[in-house]
């Protein structure tokens, strides 16, 4: 492991709540493809599957800051525990509801209620915040390990889930997803020690951090942003399907996931100087631009690169990010200025899905990719005309603001692009 991230590392409880954070977001890359992998298979009814997964999908984006706003006022393990064994108890009546062949309505009432669940990416990075507050060389690469690690979870999630589902019984894709949710929750809430001092009596009358207008912009162009990651996914599998491998669409994302998982594990390297606002805008931009040679490959080989190259303004953009959030929100509302974040990719995904879906089913698979196309060009204009609310603010007392002051230096999400499903 580099210098850097060996250094990181260095202080007791690190490694134990990154490990619990990686668990505990499994689920965000399984849990919606699992439960179109398993209604598909028990019922044969893809229009369901797609719709109980966008119902999930919407439910945490609804659910998941109001979890965050709680944690922020009375800490970790006391809101967490009860919203898992909400979302874990959903997930049960799920499968066996699915199982039993019950009514739609009833799959419909317990998809909604697994988006009971706490953004667990959001709280670890809270923890990263909490721990070097105050050292923003540190938290830039503590922000890309947990960029690393969302990928990892976006390579290896998938094909855990579907491989399961299909080779073992239905609904062993959720179900292992469940379980991965459950460990990881439980072992992170057990950490007492690097757990966020709760806030329950700052701000009590500025309400959601929502308010923040440079919080606004990330949270507008993250739906744009989603919605690339959407439309990229339905399209690379109808691509495949064309050319005649389907199956092959998993590794391709795979690929995906890859390129920004290496950019993220360099970017943690860099010192970099200036604001992080400017280099927000030339991530979007770059995203933006990766989308084009989509539009000119022709095989799945080629497909492969052009994902690869494209992932690689990913994880440094989700970092950027973070910098941003912890510099325009109280530090009392930064796990629920983070999960906002993760909400927009999560709205963004489910609306590029559902364009892309349109458009191949009218023009094909290559027509397709003009969707995360005019997505980017959507998120590039969002960030252009929002630069001005993300420079550097005046000085707020120090209740009030991020204890990360030094602007030179990135400071504190991502999905999920997970929010690819936005689901834990």
């Amino acid at each position: 492991m580099p210098s850097p991230y060996r250094a990181l590392f260095g202080r007791p409880g690190t490694r134990s709540f990154s490990a619990a954070g990686l668990l505990g977001r499994m689920p965000l890359s399984m849990m919606g493809i699992g439960i179109v992998t398993m209604v598909s298979q028990l019922t044969g009814r893809y229009g369901l599957a797609g719709a109980l997964s966008a119902t999930l999908a919407l439910s945490a984006a609804v659910l998941g800051p109001q979890i965050s706003r709680l944690v922020d006022r009375h800490g970790q393990r006391r809101v967490m525990r009860p919203a898992t064994l909400v979302s874990l108890a959903a997930v049960a009546g799920l499968l066996l509801s699915a199982q039993q062949r019950w009514p739609d309505g009833i799959l419909f009432v317990f998809a909604a209620c697994v988006g009971c669940v706490p953004s667990v990416g959001s709280m670890v990075r809270a923890r990263w915040a909490e721990l070097y507050q105050g050292s923003p060389r540190e938290l830039h690469t503590a922000y890309s390990w947990e960029s690393i690690v969302d990928e990892m979870c976006f390579i290896v999630g998938p094909i855990l889930s579907i491989g399961l589902s299909t080779a073992w019984f239905p609904e062993a894709g959720p179900l292992l997803a469940g379980g991965f949710l459950a460990a990881g929750v439980f072992w992170l809430t057990a950490q007492r020690g690097t757990e966020p001092v709760p806030h329950p009596r700052e701000h009590p009358t500025k309400g959601s951090a929502l308010r923040s207008r440079g919080l606004q912009v990330l949270v507008v162009t993250f739906v744009a942003t989603g919605a690339i990651f959407g439309a990229i996914d339905v399209v690379t599998v109808a691509f495949a399907e064309e050319e005649g491998h389907k199956a092959a669409a998993s590794l391709v994302l795979a690929v995906y996931a890859l390129g920004s998982c290496a950019a993220g594990a360099v970017f943690g390297l860099l010192h970099l100087k200036g604001h992080p606002s400017r280099r927000w805008v030339v991530g979007v931009c770059a995203m933006a631009v990766s989308m084009v040679p989509l539009q000119f490959v022709d095989s799945l080989p080629l497909l492969a690169v052009a994902l690869f190259v494209a992932g690689l303004s990913i994880a440094p953009t989700m970092v950027t990010t973070m910098a941003l959030v912890e510099e325009h929100v109280p530090r009392a509302q930064l796990t629920e200025g983070m999960t906002w974040t993760s909400t927009g990719l999560a709205v963004g995904v489910a609306l590029g899905s559902s364009a892309a879906g349109w458009v191949v089913d009218a023009s094909g698979a290559a027509r397709g990719y003009l969707v995360p196309v005019a997505a980017g060009v959507l998120a590039a204009l969002v960030a252009f005309a929002g630069y001005r609310k993300l420079r550097p603010q005046p000085t707020l007392p120090m209740t009030a603001r991020p204890a990360v002051t030094d602007l030179p230096e990135p400071g504190a999400v991502a999905a999920e692009r997970q929010g690819e499903q936005s689901v834990a």
